[in-house]
């Protein structure tokens, strides 16, 4: 799984299991987690509860289908914490001096400078990869920054996942880091990138779909 905080470390077994797959994919039921755990709903209901009275979770009512509405799961803020955020703080503060000093656009032009930097290496290393071997390579480099990636070949193509934005805050104060990463991944990939889903408008991941032989898309000057 890669870079893990020790604060999740410390849930071992099923209740750190439990904590990962509402990571992946929230909300859920207990139901859900009992077929993906491959336990007893009882047995997970059990550390639901344990894990909801440490505030880590919270649940709510949710109607699915027909019947009566059921009890669902997801991660609290708490428990959000818990997940790698690769020195968030400390990076926000250091661009939000360098915007009171030179101005926002010299702190997205510093983002933006890593993710050319960043670029500029892996295009060395990858060199003559395929478009899987290059996806494979970014998912671990995600993984070992806290992004909990995984990718998988679908329909012709690459759909690479973001569970955890290890930069959330700097995401939010600073979008423009999201449109470099794409970039990235374009000139990494040397391939069309589409962003599907965004954990910063609510959604539970970053997805992209990685095109398989197909030009990537410039922005105009």
């Amino acid at each position: 799984m890669g870079a893990i905080h020790l604060q999740l470390a410390a849930h071992k077994g099923l209740r750190a299991d439990i904590l990962l797959e509402l990571k992946r994919a929230q909300p859920l039921t207990a139901k859900d987690l009992a077929h993906k755990l491959g336990v007893s709903p009882n047995g997970i209901r059990h550390h639901l509860k344990e894990l909801e009275a440490e505030s880590l979770i919270a649940y709510g009512r949710e109607q699915r289908g027909l019947g009566a509405p059921t009890f669902a799961y997801r991660l609290s803020a708490e428990g959000e914490a818990l997940f790698p955020r690769a020195y968030e703080e400390t990076l926000t503060h250091v661009l939000d001096r360098v915007a009171e000093k030179g101005g926002r656009q010299a702190a997205v032009e510093l983002l933006e400078d890593h993710y050319r930097e960043l670029t500029r290496k892996l295009q060395r290393e990858l060199e003559g990869a395929t478009v899987a071997e290059r996806v494979d390579v970014v998912a671990r480099l995600m993984n070992q920054q806290g992004y909990m990636a995984e990718w998988q070949e679908t329909a012709g193509m690459f759909r690479l996942s973001e569970h955890n934005c290890a930069i959330r805050a700097v995401a939010e104060r600073f979008p423009e880091v999201c449109a470099a990463e794409q970039r990235f991944l374009q000139d990494v990939l040397g391939t069309a990138v589409e962003r599907r889903t965004h954990i910063t408008s609510g959604c539970n991941a970053c997805e992209y779909a990685v095109s398989v032989g197909a030009e990537p898309r410039r922005e105009s000057a």
